[in-house]
């Protein structure tokens, strides 16, 4: 298993996936489209060097990690409040901020929430522990049960929330996040079958990284002891920076290792995720694979797991291929514009052309009556054929030539043309394209198949 980089979060009936500085917000909206948003925000690179120093780098992480998931929450919610008009409190605060009424109320519920945990994890497991003081002399025991009993509270918390549906339905779309990522982790194609089947327990997830801090306040609070009531909650809130920051640094390490040791210390967080986590059903899923196609390559990532060397992006517009002038016959002259853009990324490559996108002019020509269509992609492309040599040139170039560098478009420079066989025969294949088959084929007739600089001006296609 190898990390991705990518990290994610459930939101309101969708997932969000952030890789380096982007972000990308996929929901299952009412109607059943999947709608997408991809936002930008700061990487890790991006930061001073003081801010990037070990524990110091957690604590801003874990901002970061609030301040994103709030606004893709927000995001999320946005999509299944559309046509509800705003109170008469939410427009009187608009008109009075000038329009951050919403960004003001987000503040105030991060807020809330926040004193809310503070209160429940914090003040509340030393005030029980508190009862016990009477009965437990030793200190070094009395903070081992205060963080036994932070444990049970939040274990509780988890069981009681998880019985409310929408709950339940956001540790769905949870468990679709971390089996989306898993998926691909494992050198798996991203599909929904493969899924489907990935595990949705994951070390690097939040869950494992809270019950990490309680355990490690444990530790810390076992050490550190204080008799003072006020001291010692004060002492709580201003080592909760540090301690989040070292189980950063363990969810980090325990993220890039694969070793006993790291799996064994990571048992726990991933035994509490069967709490956080639920099977997802196939939609909740693509909408996760959706989430992490919008900012994240996996196709390269999976290439490099299996040590292959990662494919070309697929948009036309970033391409530098050699491509040969061929005619391309579209069965089907609604999905022209896919058909060109198949058959030129079939092509192989001997010099570098930047390739504009030819789905836009090739719409233009598709007639109304759908029939077959022959249309000389050459214009769409700026491409200069090597020039042909004498054969002692060639028998010298291929002796000459390793095994490694014995490549079809190394060939294709040799000779001084395309072997149109080996094309044909790549060409000749069923291409879908919004749920229709065509077939495309590439005409051997040599009159049309290559054309010349000369005729490519009369071209009427």
């Amino acid at each position: 298993m190898k990390n991705s980089g990518i990290g994610g979060q459930a939101v309101i009936e969708g997932v969000m996936m952030k890789n380096g500085g982007k972000y990308a917000v996929a929901v299952r909206k009412p109607d059943g489209d999947i709608a997408v948003e991809v936002k930008t925000c700061k990487d890790e690179s991006q930061r001073s060097d003081f801010l990037k120093l070990p524990i110091i780098r957690g604590v801003v992480s874990f901002i970061d990690s609030l301040t994103i998931g709030m606004g893709a929450l927000t995001l999320a919610s946005n999509y299944y409040v559309e046509g509800e008009e705003q109170s008469a409190f939410e427009q009187k605060l608009d008109k009075i901020t000038k329009g951050r009424a919403e960004k003001i109320i987000n503040g105030v519920t991060v807020f809330i929430s926040v004193c809310f945990a503070l209160v429940i994890f914090v003040l509340l497991p030393v005030l029980l522990s508190g009862l016990l003081a009477g009965v437990v002399k030793d200190q070094v025991l009395l903070a081992f049960f205060e963080g036994l009993i932070r444990v049970a509270i939040f274990v509780l918390y988890i069981v009681l929330i998880s019985q409310v549906q929408d709950i339940k339905r956001l540790f769905m779309y949870h468990g679709a996040e971390h089996k989306a990522i898993s998926c691909i982790e494992n050198g798996k194609k991203l599909n929904v079958e493969n899924a489907r089947t990935s595990s949705r327990e994951h070390k690097r997830c939040g869950t494992g990284f809270i019950l990490n801090v309680m355990v490690i306040s444990i530790i810390f609070f076992m050490v550190i002891r204080v008799d003072n009531m006020a001291l010692k909650l004060l002492l709580r809130l201003l080592l909760i920076p540090v301690i989040a920051g070292i189980s950063y640094e363990f969810l980090r390490f325990a993220g890039n290792h694969d070793s006993k040791i790291v799996n064994i210390l990571s048992k726990p967080g991933m035994l509490m995720q069967r709490l956080t986590t639920r099977e997802p059903e196939d939609d909740m899923l693509e909408v996760a694979i959706a989430s992490i196609e919008a900012v994240f390559d996996w196709e390269a990532f999976v290439a490099r797991y299996h040590g292959k060397a990662p494919k070309k992006n697929k948009d036309n517009s970033k391409k530098n291929e050699k491509r040969s002038e061929y005619t391309v016959k579209s069965s089907g002259a609604a999905n022209v514009a896919a058909d060109v853009a198949a058959a030129s990324a079939t092509a192989p490559a001997a010099e570098t052309a930047e390739v504009p996108a030819p789905a836009a002019e090739a719409e233009k020509m598709a007639p109304a009556d759908n029939k077959p269509l022959e249309i000389d992609i050459s214009q769409f492309f700026d491409i200069k054929l090597p020039s042909a040599e004498s054969d002692t040139s060639k028998k010298s170039k291929k002796k000459d030539r390793t095994e490694s560098e014995n490549t079809p478009a190394q060939a294709a420079a040799d000779t001084g043309s395309y072997e149109d066989d080996a094309i044909l025969a790549a060409l000749d294949f069923m291409f879908e394209y919004n749920g229709k088959k065509t077939e495309i084929e590439i005409s051997d007739d040599p009159e049309v198949c290559v054309t010349g600089p000369e005729e490519e001006s009369k071209s009427d296609n």
